[in-house]
């Protein structure tokens, strides 16, 4: 039972890793602060697309299906067995993947756009009060 909910946990955890990779960049709009995160995240999958390490999900969930007596995940990994050909069709993996890439280009760009104007909005004031100081009387 415990084997079943470590590679159920892992699936979620995947897909939460995936969704973030796509929609950080827009999350950090609201948090500027995430943007680190999501640019982690997003190099890391340029890492598993280039196919040069395996991912640590992925690793871990095929161990608790294996101890779970599960079949391990297709030889593709999470995004062949869980997105591809399940979420959108086989044919279409190309234009998912410039999707995804449009939407996080363009979330930076929205985002550069909007701590830009935020930097430069007149009137703002630095510091942690807006109120002026008074002058000490001698």
């Amino acid at each position: 039972m415990i084997y079943q909910l470590v590679w159920q946990a892992t699936m979620v955890a995947h897909f939460l890793v995936i969704a973030y990779i796509a929609l950080g960049g827009l999350l950090a709009w609201w948090r500027p602060r995430l943007i680190w995160p999501h640019l982690a995240l997003c190099a890391w999958g340029v890492v598993q697309l280039a196919g040069l390490v395996e991912c640590p999900l992925t690793a871990l969930e095929n161990w608790g299906r294996a101890a779970a007596g599960e079949r391990g995940l297709l030889a593709g990994g999470f995004i062949d067995t869980y997105i591809e050909g399940v979420v959108y069709p086989q044919a279409y993996v190309t234009h998912v993947r410039l999707a995804v890439i449009a939407v996080v280009l363009a979330s930076w760009a929205g985002l550069a756009v909007r701590s830009r104007r935020r930097r430069t909005r007149p009137g703002r004031t630095t510091g942690t009060s807006a109120a002026p100081r008074p002058e000490a009387s001698r």
